[in-house]
């Protein structure tokens, strides 16, 4: 286990399954730190607020980002993360991401003082997290705690509406389950051409399982996740959809779908332009064939809690 002293206290950045905090309640802080009214829902300005009314976003990547694919193979900008948080919560709450991966919603909590925790089964990524969250080296009030643990048991460690922002980019159901054939990539020719990528093949993983079974695991977990969630706290997943097989594998569908039916209440849904992140995109299609290319955008699907469940 991990951890750092600051302040003459123990500040973990991590949790494993052989830890003595394992499954057990963490002592972590959830309420604001700012000066802003209570009805107010971020500390943005209204000038920042505009900007974030736009309903198609991008985002640059910089060089804290994780871009090698054999240390993580699905990451995202921290930029991404940041914007988020910034516009569902206020400094000293409680960002949530039970799909953690590389960190990298840990990193962006550190940079705006939120306190945050995350979930991921692999020991290496959590290891990853760790590591990243201590090399930045940020010192302020709120606290990034990374946790190897199913997120079907996130309930152990939080108390009920504590939570005030849920944020993840999970596994796309079983879409890095398979040798790339990079059809949508110019250079086919590359180092990810018949490599699968996907992060284990753990049975409890859902990036090995098909869209139904994912879709039911995905509502499960949220399911649980709710009573976390403050009353209209959001909850914000990035999601593309696929193709498998010649047809569009919905993704973003059926998760709007199940979360409605597990409680949740969509809100927004936003564009993540990628089109000026993506480079040499093949001709994927043509002449017969057309099909918008999942490379270049993808969802992010803006659920809240109802005030009354």
């Amino acid at each position: 286990m991990t951890h750092e002293y600051y302040n003459e206290e123990v500040v973990l950045h991590a949790i494993y399954e052989n830890s003595a905090y394992y499954r057990t309640k963490l002592s972590i802080d959830n309420e604001r730190s700012c000066s802003c009214s209570p009805t107010h829902i971020n500390c943005l300005s209204a000038k920042e607020w505009l900007k974030s009314q736009i309903g198609v976003w991008q985002f640059f990547y910089e060089s804290r980002d994780i871009r090698d694919k054999t240390l993580h193979p699905a990451t995202f900008p921290i930029s991404i993360a940041k914007k988020v948080i910034s516009l569902f919560s206020h400094e000293g709450e409680l960002v949530l991401d039970p799909f953690v991966g590389s960190g990298t919603t840990l990193i962006a909590a550190q940079d705006l003082n939120r306190n945050a925790v995350g979930f991921d089964l692999q020991e290496k990524y959590i290891e990853l997290c760790s590591s990243r969250l201590i090399s930045n080296n940020l010192f302020n009030k709120a606290q990034q705690i990374a946790i190897q643990d199913d997120a079907l048991h996130i309930s152990n460690y939080l108390d009920p509406e504590s939570v005030s922002l849920i944020w993840t980019s999970p596994p796309y159901a079983n879409l890095l389950n398979r040798k790339r054939k990079n059809k949508s990539r110019r250079d086919r020719n590359n180092d990810q051409l018949n490599k699968v990528e996907q992060y284990s093949q753990d049975p409890r993983d859902l990036g090995t399982m098909e869209l139904t079974e994912y879709t039911k695991a995905m509502g499960d977990i949220f399911e649980n996740l709710l009573p976390l969630l403050r009353p209209k706290g959001h909850c914000v997943i990035n999601v593309p959809d696929m193709w498998w097989e010649n047809k569009r594998i919905t993704i973003h569908v059926s998760l709007i779908n199940e979360l409605r039916e597990r409680g949740y209440e969509l809100r927004n849904t936003i564009i993540w332009d990628r089109t000026n992140i993506v480079n040499r995109i093949g001709i994927f299609g043509y002449p017969s064939n057309y099909i918008t290319m999942g490379t270049t955008f993808e969802y992010l699907l803006d659920f809240w809690r109802p005030k009354e469940l």
